[in-house]
């Protein structure tokens, strides 16, 4: 099946069970599948044909829900936009993906039409679902199950976001994965990361359409709702990053909730600090199980139910084939560190409109993950570093380069590496350096500033640390290993303390 014809199965088994909570809307399966049939026709009466993609610039919402089953059923290309992205990182998106429309929150349209201005493709931006008659009749194209169904943008190893394509069968197989865990229809999940990731899209709103289950949205993250929403509708599962963990058990430590429904949490996007694990069980009665993905696949490994395996990323789920292999592809034994190597149904088909990265992250039908691991006798996985050099705070994925351009196009910058560093409370933190032109002196405070209307507030690195010259390779390149050996023992810099 498309996507399209999962909701309408559950609708017609559930029809009057809520779908969707958020705040104060209840929208039942019934509600939802008419809502998104009605608007389905009429994006296709807009002029747009399936394969169109259509810009998603929304928080979490019914609204938002709501747009993405509508270009399921229609045919159409889905394309969230990050709600924290600046306009410059919006504009690229727009243009990248060539996107006809855009949807955009009222809040976020002053960003989306500053984006726009250079974005020919685009049609126009609209600030509010049109007011359509459910009953409205006519008939949606046929929608094959391997066309693509959505493109979600994600820092990569260089500058610039890639596009990662997804069809509804890669979808849908992630999602028929998230059963292997125990979701099913007498779950209400709880989403307090933003559906316009793939975490939350593949691992809590689609797998509970597909099983009949309530979805329960908070539009943004906050620890003291998110208790209470699990207080208020008994919400028996969350899929949370480690930073939001740490801000729940601190909630729930100052003020306790009812929270006995809760049977699964699912942390994914770095590892949990065994404290932290510790004390989510002890305040809430159940353990942590890590769960390891990436927007190209989501999930590949989780912590099974009992197992005690502190800092491991799991074996891999249900029927997944998963290997380590080295750098020619050969597959290694059990206790050598090497690529973790993925084939599954959820894997992506590919990056918009770039043929060659997509060739390079596949090697005979397996998955590149980047990430070096080993594995144990037992199947268990234990993370070894990266081979890309992806800085991953509080979960989001921030790409070195990306924020070395902010810093360029500063007139006074010269040089600049970008690297890094460990933090107790999101994992990691952005560590800038940079080399001054002659004559320019800018402040730490304003080259931040400066940067902040270019990249989102989470890449702007927290500190920036000045250097005459930046360490150099023989090709001219900034070493950022050497910038890291640096930070890390170079008590004047302030960084040493802090990785420890």
């Amino acid at each position: 099946m498309n996507i399209g014809e999962v909701l309408r199965v559950s609708a017609e088994k559930n029809p009057n069970k809520p779908a969707i909570v958020c705040g104060a809307d209840v929208v039942s399966y019934a509600s939802l599948n008419r809502s998104t049939e009605s608007l389905a026709r009429w994006l296709l009466q807009q002029g747009l044909k399936p394969g169109d993609r259509v810009a998603l610039h929304w928080s979490n919402s019914v609204e938002l829900v709501q747009l993405y089953f509508a270009c399921f059923k229609a045919g159409l290309i889905a394309v969230p936009v990050n709600n924290r992205l600046k306009a410059p990182e919006i504009a690229y998106i727009l243009q990248h993906s060539m996107a006809k429309l855009c949807f955009t929150q009222p809040e976020l349209a002053a960003l989306s039409q500053e984006a726009a201005a250079d974005c020919p493709e685009l049609l126009r931006i609209d600030t509010a679902l049109p007011a359509l008659d459910d009953a409205a009749g006519g008939n949606l194209p046929e929608i094959s199950p391997q066309s693509v169904a959505a493109v979600l943008y994600t820092s990569g190893t260089t500058a610039r976001p890639k596009g990662v394509m997804h069809t509804h069968i890669s979808l849908m197989g992630g999602t028929e994965l998230m059963t292997y865990l125990g979701v099913n229809e007498s779950d209400t999940l709880l989403t307090v990361t933003q559906m316009l990731h793939v975490a939350a899209l593949s691992c809590v709103l689609l797998p509970g359409i597909y099983c009949g289950s309530t979805v329960v949205l908070l539009p943004l993250f906050d620890a003291a709702l998110s208790l209470d929403m699990i207080e208020r509708w008994r919400c028996s599962y969350i899929l949370a990053l480690p930073a939001i963990l740490r801000f729940m058990v601190e909630e729930q430590a100052q003020k306790p909730r009812e929270v006995t429904s809760m049977r699964l949490c699912l942390v994914g996007g770095d590892t949990v600090p065994v404290n932290m694990q510790e004390r989510f069980r002890a305040l809430f009665g159940i353990p942590v199980r890590e769960l390891f993905g990436m927007t190209e696949s989501v999930p590949v490994t989780c912590i099974p139910d009992g197992a005690a395996r502190p800092g491991s990323m799991g074996p891999a789920l249900g029927p997944l084939d998963t290997r380590v292999a080295d750098s020619e592809g050969n597959a290694l034994a059990d206790g050598q560190v090497g690529e973790l190597q993925v084939q599954s149904p959820a894997n992506f088909v590919g990056y918009w409109a770039d043929p060659e990265t997509t060739a390079a992250s596949f090697h005979d039908g397996w998955l590149r993950t980047g990430d070096l691991v080993r594995r144990d006798a037992e199947g268990f996985y234990w993370f070894e570093g990266r081979l890309k050099q992806i800085i991953v705070r509080g979960g989001s994925n921030i790409s070195p380069q990306e924020v070395e351009e902010a810093l360029y196009h500063h007139p006074g910058v010269l040089e600049a590496g970008v690297i890094g560093m460990p933090d107790p409370a999101y994992g990691e933190k952005v560590i800038a350096f940079v080399a001054l032109r002659e004559g320019h002196t800018p402040s730490e405070a304003e080259l931040r500033d400066f940067v902040r209307n270019r990249i989102a507030e989470y890449k702007i690195p927290e500190r920036i640390v000045f250097l005459s010259v930046l360490p150099k390779g023989l090709t001219g390149k900034v070493q950022r290993r050497d910038l890291k050996d640096m930070a890390m023992r170079s008590p004047e810099i302030g960084l040493a303390a802090a990785a420890d």
